[in-house]
């Protein structure tokens, strides 16, 4: 299957993850960072296009699906997957930390959804994932910025899935309840097991699952977590 994605917020984990598999399918990505520096072994191995963009920029923003659009078009498939974390006691917390997960997570959310909607609402059709975590439904002590940043991120994902799906743009949101196994071993993963953190390449291949649904029976949420984590 040829398919157009866009990942923004790209790492060595889930986003390296569905860049192979969707290069593996055929499709052609762009991969999105603040830093693509720490990407460029991924965009070599794929053959993906890297863009720099800070995605709490909205001038970035733009500029990434301009140069998108003359890359490929229209893309198929847009995740965001860019977050920002601070923890502390509520009462220490640095405001303007506080502020910059907000911005990270819930406003360049928003930028990156809204830019990805106005490229697929001209087309009629689409893909816009975001991704979550445990903090998207569960405020945890000490992680209230976190959780702030990342209810926000469902809250826009349930309200644009109501507001496209009738246009056929398909918008889901995953709660990632539990650590991504990183690239290589390290003491976390060996603490939790070894089936104690999700595998990147597992939450890939439901990602693109979810992607290829028909439109008669979309799923707009889906949660995901080892089958040995407490919930």
């Amino acid at each position: 299957m040829s398919e157009n994605a866009v990942i923004v917020g790209a790492g060595q984990g889930l986003s390296a993850a569905l860049a192979r598999q969707i290069a593996q399918r055929g499709g052609r990505v762009v991969l999105a960072a603040r830093n693509t520096a720490k990407i460029a072994n991924l965009g070599r191995e794929t053959g993906a296009k890297l863009v720099a963009c800070d995605a709490t920029q909205p001038a970035q923003v733009d500029g990434l699906f301009e140069e998108v659009e003359r890359h490929f078009g229209v893309p198929d498939l847009v995740v965001f997957n860019a977050s920002y974390r601070v923890r502390g006691p509520v009462a220490g917390l640095d405001v303007k930390e506080v502020e910059h997960s907000l911005v990270a997570t819930g406003y360049a959310g928003f930028l990156v959804g809204q830019a990805a909607a106005k490229a697929m609402l001209k087309r009629g059709s689409g893909s816009i994932f975001f991704t979550g975590a445990s903090a998207s439904v569960k405020g945890y002590a000490e992680s209230a910025p976190f959780a702030m940043g990342k209810f926000a991120l469902r809250g826009l994902a349930q309200s644009m899935a109501r507001e496209l799906a009738p246009k056929n743009i398909h918008v889901a949101h995953f709660v990632i309840d539990g650590g991504i196994r990183p690239p290589s071993a390290d003491q976390r993963a060996g603490e939790r097991g070894a089936d104690g953190m999700l595998l990147p390449d597992e939450i890939a291949k439901t990602y693109l699952h979810i992607h290829d649904q028909h439109r008669s029976a979309w799923a707009w949420e889906i949660e995901l977590r080892p089958w040995s984590e407490k919930f």
